[in-house]
């Protein structure tokens, strides 16, 4: 799996044979050690989540155990999985066996349908509409997701995520084209300057037509290692978490009451609208999770990404696809900006 731990550290300046390779590279052979010098691109970002991007198909507990097993070094010292690397910084990373799998094959139509789907783009910031039914990084069996995708068709070297959103969910997703933006637009997630705004379908009509919730969300692990989340009140590992929702219409879908209903979650938990809408007794249409015992026919889960909210940006828009918008009774008005 790895080399042997005991033999000696590369020296400080390289060799030809153990020359760094840039970092925004990919590497191409995992049964050797790697040598990767730190650009701008990663500058301080912390090691693990760059070794995440790097070693694909490697579970997350086993980069950790690499680094704790000194199979991982900056500079030639052992190093921790929160440091933070520094532009010339040398990593070194041990053959690793599991993360050798060839390249996946994108087809070109595919990922250039993903370039149609931009609806805002400027020198830092990417934004897309993801159609429903695609991951948005590859992993967990998938060979690849949008950002692999967007980085094959657009030829970056460096594209990454800012934010998630699930795979069953369509809208918009946030891609930064540089390390700045994504230190910059991650810090008002943190902060939660950045306002999500989720259109979805639910069963039942509430009877208030705003409202919040307000309810702590625990993630667990079912027999079959499938992760969910629900509300915990009890447990000191549930996060707090805070939905407000709006209902813009009430109509029926095979004679089952249904709501569409504008979801701004102010906390940024796994499933959260999912769980939330499902905890006050209106779970969202096409929820296979949340929602087992649907009876509205409907094939696809009904929540989209509608709107952004950013600081110093216009408000930018994905529209509900025409597989939702085909739901609803004609004449229906959809939320405005």
């Amino acid at each position: 799996m790895t080399d042997d731990a005991t033999a000696p550290e590369a020296p400080a300046i390289f060799n030809s044979k153990t020359r760094p390779q840039s970092a925004d590279d990919e590497i191409s052979n995992f049964a050797k050690v790697n040598y990767l010098e730190v650009t701008r691109h990663q500058h301080d970002q912390r090691l693990d989540n760059f070794l995440l991007n790097r070693l694909k198909g490697l579970p997350k507990p086993h980069i950790y155990k690499m680094i704790r097993s000194d199979e991982i070094r900056v500079n030639n010292k052992r190093c921790k999985a929160h440091d933070r690397l520094h532009r010339e910084d040398v990593v070194r990373i041990a053959p690793v066996v599991l993360a050798t799998r060839e390249k996946p094959i994108i087809s070109t139509e595919f990922a250039k349908s993903l370039l149609k789907r931009v609806v805002y783009e400027d020198e830092g910031l990417l934004v897309l509409n993801k159609p429903s039914g695609i991951a948005v990084h590859g992993g967990s069996g998938l060979d690849f997701g949008v950002i692999e995708a967007m980085r094959e068709v657009t030829g970056k070297k460096y594209l990454e995520l800012i934010h998630r959103i699930d795979k069953d969910t369509s809208g918009l997703l946030m891609i930064s084209k540089k390390r700045s933006s994504l230190k910059a637009l991650q810090q008002h997630l943190v902060d939660r300057t950045i306002q999500k705004h989720y259109l979805c379908l639910a069963k039942g009509q509430p009877v208030l037509n705003e409202q919040s919730i307000d309810a702590p969300l625990l993630r667990y692990t079912l027999a079959s290692g499938e992760r969910r989340v629900k509300v915990d009140k009890q447990d000191e590992q549930a996060k707090e978490s805070q939905t407000n929702i709006i209902v813009h219409s009430r109509f029926t879908i095979a004679d089952q009451p249904v709501s569409l209903i504008e979801a701004k979650p102010l906390t940024g938990r796994t499933h959260q609208i999912r769980v939330h809408l499902a905890h006050i007794g209106h779970a969202i249409l096409g929820d296979d999770k949340y929602n087992v015992h649907d009876k509205s026919g409907v094939h696809r889960l009904c929540l989209h990404a509608w709107r952004l909210d950013i600081p110093g940006y216009e408000p930018i828009i994905a529209p509900l696809p025409e597989d939702i918008a085909a739901l609803l009774p004609e004449g229906t008005e959809l939320p405005t900006v």
